[in-house]
C-alpha cells in the first residue's frame, strides 16, 4: 500500500468542491483495509474510506487524516439471483448488468452515482425501492474489534437514508463487499407514482423501467453527465424529514396547502423536502447574490457547484434554506451529503 501527501480529495468528488487529504492511499485489495486503518492510528490521524465521492461535501480545509480510496473490484453471480460484489464497483454498472439477466430487485435504483460499498451505508433507494429489500449480508473491516465481519442486513439496522455504519457504528466499519439476493424473472417494482406515470400504469419489463428511471433522474439533473451543469452536486442534499401526523397538520396550516405525505410506520409520514423548500421561498437555480453555488435548475433538492464554487459557499446557502425551512414550518432539514474536514 503506497501512502500519498497533499492529494485532492473535494475536487474528486461529484461536488468539486473542498481541500486535499493531508495523506491519501488507493485500496485495491482487502487486505489494505487493516493496513491502512493502523497506519494512521498509529500516527494518532482520523481515518475515512471513501468510493465515487458522490456523497461527500469536503471542507474547504480539506481532510487532516488519511483518506484511503476503496478501489476493491469483483462481481460473482450465483444460479439463483445471487451476487456478491466489491465495494469499489460502480453501482449504476451492476444494476444495468442484473437488468440485462433478467434480475429483478434494483432496477429502480439505475442512474445512482456512487460505488456498490456505499448503498448499505446510506441504505440508497428511489423510486419505490431501497437496497435493504435484496440485501443479504455485508463483508466488513471492524475497527473496533480489528476483525473481520460478516453482518446480515437486520445486524445493518437499515433505515430511511441511514444504516448503523453512518449512525451509531459511524467510523467504526469499512465496508469490502455486499451481497445482495435478487428475483430471476421477477417483476419489477412499480409502485412509485411519478414512475408508473412514466410507464403508463400495470406491469413493465425490466428494461423499460430502468429506462423511465434514467430518464427522470435526468430530467433532474440526478444523472452524472459532463454536458448538463445541473449535474454537478452531491445529488439530493437534503432528506425528506419524517414527521407526525400533528406536524404534518401544523406544516398544512403553515403553508395553506396539504403537503404530500406517504406513510412512514409508527403513526409517522414522509413530507418531500422539496415541497416544504419551494414554499419556504426558494426556486429552482435560486443563489445567494455573489455565490457560485445555487439550487438547481432541475430540481430543488440539488445544491449545484455553478463552477469554481467554495465549500463555504455551499454550506451557506445549505444553512439559509435548513434556517428559512425551520422558521417557516417546523422542521429540521437533514443534510444528505456527509461533511468531512472541519466545518468554517
Amino acid at each position: 500500500m503506497r501512502i500519498e501527501e497533499h492529494q485532492p480529495l473535494g475536487q474528486r468528488t461529484t461536488l468539486g468542491v473542498g481541500g486535499p487529504a493531508r495523506f491519501a492511499a488507493e485500496i485495491a485489495a482487502e487486505a489494505q483495509i487493516p493496513e491502512a486503518v493502523a497506519w494512521a492510528r498509529g500516527r494518532g490521524l482520523p481515518w475515512l474510506a471513501w468510493g465515487a465521492g458522490s456523497n461527500l461535501l469536503v471542507s474547504a480545509a480539506g481532510f487532516g487524516g488519511l483518506a484511503a480510496h476503496i478501489a476493491l473490484r469483483g462481481v460473482h453471480f450465483g444460479e439463483r439471483g445471487e451476487v456478491e460484489a466489491a465495494a469499489g464497483e460502480d453501482w449504476d454498472a451492476l444494476v444495468a448488468a442484473c437488468v440485462a439477466r433478467g434480475w429483478a430487485g434494483i432496477e429502480c435504483l439505475s442512474g445512482i452515482p456512487g460505488t456498490v460499498g456505499a448503498t448499505p451505508v446510506q441504505n440508497v433507494g428511489a423510486y419505490g425501492q431501497d437496497v435493504g429489500e435484496v440485501l443479504e449480508r455485508v463483508r466488513a473491516w471492524d475497527a473496533g474489534r480489528e476483525a473481520w465481519v460478516e453482518l446480515s442486513a437486520q445486524e445493518c439496522g437499515l433505515g430511511y437514508r441511514a444504516s448503523r455504519f453512518n449512525r451509531a457504528d459511524r467510523g467504526r466499519f469499512v465496508v469490502a463487499s455486499v451481497g445482495l439476493r435478487l428475483r430471476p424473472g421477477g417483476a419489477a417494482t412499480v409502485r412509485y407514482p411519478e414512475l408508473q406515470r412514466r410507464l403508463g400504469g400495470g406491469a413493465a419489463a425490466l428494461g423499460d423501467v430502468r429506462t423511465a428511471v434514467l430518464a427522470l433522474r435526468r430530467s433532474k439533473g440526478m444523472v452524472l453527465d459532463a454536458a448538463d451543469p445541473d449535474s454537478r452536486s452531491a445529488g439530493s442534499f437534503f432528506k425528506n424529514p419524517i414527521v407526525t401526523e400533528a406536524d404534518a397538520e401544523a406544516i398544512a396550516r403553515a403553508a395553506g396547502a396539504e403537503p404530500p405525505r406517504f406513510a412512514a410506520g409508527d403513526g409517522q409520514v414522509k413530507v418531500p423536502a422539496a415541497w416544504l423548500i419551494e414554499r419556504a421561498g426558494f426556486a429552482k437555480g435560486y443563489r445567494i447574490a455573489g455565490s457560485r453555488a445555487r439550487l438547481s435548475h432541475k430540481h430543488v433538492l440539488a445544491i449545484v457547484n455553478d463552477g469554481g464554487a467554495s465549500a463555504a459557499e455551499v454550506e451557506a446557502l445549505a444553512r439559509r434554506i435548513q434556517d428559512a425551512v425551520a422558521e417557516r414550518f417546523g422542521v429540521e432539514l437533514g443534510q444528505e451529503p456527509e461533511g468531512v474536514g472541519p466545518r468554517g
